[in-house]
C-alpha cells in the first residue's frame, strides 16, 4: 500500500502541549534571575580584586560540584520522578541565592565561593531531570522547536538578566540582584507543580552502593560506546575549550581593552542573548533545512569568523554588534546537539548519559576557563583568537566524524526514500523456525530476557521465526495492519515516517538489541513507521502472543512499554488519527499489574526449534 503523507506540524504547535508551556514559562523566569546572579556575582569580584583569574575562579565554581556529585546526579534521576526532582531543586536553590546577598553585604569572597559551588552542586541534579523530560513533552517532529524554544528560555531570558545586573551594579546595588533571582525560583517551583507527572519505571533493585556503580558504568558505556553520542561529545570537547576561555575573557576584555563601562558590560552580555534568540526562532522555524550535523558546521565556522572579528574590535558598538551576531550563530549548534542527543539515548538511561556529558563539559569548561588566567600576563586579544580557532577545529571534525560527518547527512531519509523506490520486501525473505541459539543471542543482546525460565523461553522461540534480511529490505511499512514485533540480532535498520515533501522524516536508527513494531501487536493499531535495513541483519519476528506471554517478567514489561510509549509520543502528530482505532482494552490490560513469575502456572511446552 501507499503510506499518505505527513503534514509538518507549526513550529508553535509544541505550545500546545500544557505541560511544555509551563516548563517554558519557568526556565524563561529562573534563567533570567540567574542572570542576575551570574553577572552580579563576576561584577563584584572583579569590583574587589581587579584580576580576571578571580572572575575565572566564580565561574569555575560554578563547573567543579559536576566532578564531584554530577554522575551520582545522573543514576538518581533515572530512578525517580523528574518533575519532583526539579521542584526540590528550585526550592534549596532559592534558598542558597538569598544567602549570597548576605555574602556581599558582609564582603565575604570565601563565602561566594562556598555559596557558588553549594549553588552549582544542587543544580547538578535540576540539568538532567530537564532535559531527560523534554522528549516526554514534544512529538519527534516538535523536538528541535521545542529545543529552539527551550533555548531562547535560557538564554533569551538572560539579555533581561544580564542587563538588569549591570544596571543594578550602577544604581541600587549589586545585593538586589541576589535576591531577585531568590524569587524567580519560587515562581519557577510553583510553575512546575502545576505540571502533570511523568513517571519513570521504579527499578527493582536498592540503591546499594554496587547497583549504584554499576549505572554510572552502564551510563559512561552508552556515552563512549555509542558512536554519534562519543562523537557529538568530542565535536563539543574543542567547542566548550573555546567557551571557557570566552566567557572569562569577555568581561576584562571589555574593560581593559574596549573601555567599556558595567553597563556597557551588561549591555554586551545582554545583546548576545538577544542575538541568540533570534537564532533560535529561526532554527525552530528553519532546522528541517538541512540535518542537524550541518548545522552545527554552519553555526561554529560562523561563531569563530566572529569570535576573530571581535578580538580585533577596538570600539565598543562594534564589539557589540559582533557579540550579537556570534549569539545569533549559537543556536544552531546546541539546538542540534540536543536533539541528536535525546533522539540517540534509551528513555530510561538519559539522565545518566546526559549527566555524564556534563560531567565531562565542566571538566573542559575548567581547563578553558583555568587557561583564561594567563590574561594577567599575556595579551587578551590573542587568547580570544585561539579561543574563537579552536571552533574551526570543531567544525572539521564534524565534517568526519562517526554518525555526524557528511557521509551521513540525510542518511536515514535517503536510505527510507530508496525502499520505497525499489526495495527488497520482506515476504521474499527466507525464514526458518528460531531456536534456543537465537534466544540466547538475543538474551546477550537484551539482557531483561536472561529472566525468562527455561520453559518460558522454550515456549517464546516455538513462535519465533528468524529471518536473514539483505540490507536495503523493507521489513515494515507504515499504514500496514501486522500483529508481530522485530528484534535485532545483528545488523542495523533504519525506521521513518513519509513527509509531505515526498521525502521521509527519519525517527530513529536501531541496532542489535533494539526492537521494532511492538506497537502495532501489543495494541492492534497499524504500523506508524516504515523501517528497512541498512545492512544485511539477523531479524528475530515474535508473534503478539509470544511478546505478551514475555511481558509477565516485570523487568521485560518494562522495557517494551518504555520505548512504546516514547515512541508513541515521537510519532504523535503523525499517528493519532490511525491510533485512535487502537483497541482500548488492550491498552488497559497492558497498564494492569500483573502476577510474579513465580505464582503463574508453567503450562509452557514445546520443544527447540529445528532449523
Amino acid at each position: 500500500m501507499t503510506a499518505a503523507a505527513v503534514p509538518a506540524p507549526s513550529m508553535f504547535s509544541v505550545f500546545r502541549r500544557r505541560d511544555f508551556s509551563l516548563l517554558w514559562l519557568a526556565q524563561l523566569i529562573s534563567t533570567a534571575g540567574s542572570a542576575l546572579t551570574d553577572l552580579a556575582a563576576g561584577i563584584w569580584v572583579y569590583r574587589e580584586t581587579g584580576s580576571a583569574l578571580a572572575v575565572g575562579l566564580t565561574l569555575m565554581a560554578t563547573a567543579v560540584p559536576s566532578l564531584v556529585v554530577g554522575l551520582l546526579a545522573g543514576v538518581y534521576v533515572d530512578r525517580h520522578d523528574r518533575r519532583k526532582i526539579m521542584i526540590i531543586t528550585c526550592l534549596v536553590q532559592s534558598v542558597i541565592v538569598g544567602l549570597l546577598a548576605l555574602t556581599v553585604e558582609f564582603d565575604s569572597i570565601i563565602g561566594l565561593y562556598a555559596l557558588i559551588l553549594l549553588n552549582a552542586g544542587v543544580k547538578q541534579f535540576f540539568d538532567p531531570a530537564h532535559d531527560s523530560l523534554i522528549p516526554e513533552l514534544a512529538s519527534d517532529e516538535e523536538l528541535s522547536a521545542a529545543n529552539a524554544f527551550l533555548s531562547i528560555a535560557a538564554f533569551g531570558s538572560t539579555a533581561i538578566g544580564f542587563a538588569g545586573a549591570g544596571l543594578l551594579a550602577s544604581t541600587v546595588g549589586l545585593t538586589w540582584a541576589f535576591i531577585l533571582d531568590a524569587v524567580s525560583f519560587l515562581v519557577c517551583a510553583g510553575l512546575l507543580a502545576l505540571m502533570r507527572k511523568h513517571p519513570m519505571p521504579i527499578p527493582e533493585e536498592d540503591a546499594s552502593v554496587s547497583v549504584v556503580v554499576e549505572n554510572l558504568k552502564v551510563g559512561l558505556a552508552t556515552l563512549f560506546g555509542t558512536p554519534i553520542i562519543r562523537s557529538l561529545f568530542i565535536v563539543g570537547a574543542f567547542m566548550f575549550v573555546a567557551f571557557g576561555l570566552w566567557n572569562v575573557l569577555l568581561l576584562p576584555f571589555s574593560i581593559q581593552e574596549l573601555g567599556a563601562t558595567e553597563f556597557e558590560y551588561g549591555l554586551q552580555e545582554g545583546l548576545t542573548s538577544v542575538g541568540f534568540v533570534v537564532g533560535s526562532l529561526l532554527m525552530a522555524r528553519f532546522s528541517g533545512l538541512l540535518p542537524e550535523p550541518a548545522w552545527i558546521v554552519v553555526s561554529l565556522v560562523g561563531m569563530g569568523i566572529a569570535g576573530i572579528a571581535y578580538a580585533m574590535a577596538t570600539s565598543v558598538p562594534v564589539a557589540i554588534l559582533l557579540v550579537t551576531i556570534s549569539g545569533l550563530l549559537q543556536p544552531p549548534s546546541s539546538v542540534s546537539r540536543s536533539v541528536l542527543l535525546q533522539r540517540n539515548t534509551p528513555r530510561e538511561m538519559r539522565g545518566r548519559v546526559f549527566s555524564a556529558f556534563y560531567v565531562m563539559r565542566d571538566v573542559i569548561f575548567l581547563i578553558g576557563m583555568a587557561g583564561a588566567g594567563l590574561a594577567d600576563i599575556v595579551d587578551i586579544r590573542l587568547l580570544i583568537i585561539i579561543a574563537s580557532s579552536l571552533l574551526f577545529v570543531s567544525a572539521a571534525f564534524t565534517l568526519v566524524a562517526p554518525g555526524l560527518g557528511v557521509t551521513t547527512w540525510r542518511g536515514a531519509s535517503a536510505r527510507l526514500a530508496a525502499a520505497v523506490e525499489g526495495a527488497t520486501d520482506l515476504v521474499t525473505v527466507p525464514v526458518r523456525p528460531a531456536t534456543l541459539a537465537d534466544f540466547d543471542q538475543l538474551a546477550v543482546r537484551l539482557g531483561v530476557f536472561g529472566r525468562l525460565t527455561a520453559e518460558q523461553r522454550t515456549q517464546f522461540v516455538s513462535e519465533a521465526t528468524v529471518r536473514q534480511v539483505p540490507g536495503g529490505t523493507r521489513v515494515v511499512e507504515h499504514g500496514d495492519v501486522a500483529s508481530s514485533a522485530f528484534f535485532v540480532l545483528d545488523g542495523s535498520a533504519t525506521a521513518g515516517v513519509p513527509d509531505d515533501g515526498g521525502g521521509y522524516r527519519g525517527l530513529s536508527t536501531m541496532g542489535p538489541g533494539d526492537f521494532f513494531g511492538e506497537i502495532a501487536a501489543l495494541t492492534g493499531s497499524a504500523r506508524t513507521a516504515d523501517v528497512m535495513t541498512d545492512t544485511d541483519s539477523t531479524l528475530l519476528e515474535v508473534p503478539a502472543s509470544a511478546l505478551r506471554a514475555t511481558m509477565v517478567v516485570p523487568e521485560i514489561s518494562k522495557v517494551v512499554l518504555s520505548t512504546l510509549t516514547s515512541r508513541l509520543v515521537r510519532t504523535e502528530s503523525a499517528d493519532l488519527p490511525r491510533l485512535a482505532g487502537v483497541d482500548q482494552q488492550d491498552l488497559r490490560d497492558l497498564r494492569t499489574p500483573r502476577p510474579a513469575v513465580e505464582s503463574l502456572p508453567r503450562t509452557y511446552a514445546g520443544g527447540e526449534g529445528t532449523s
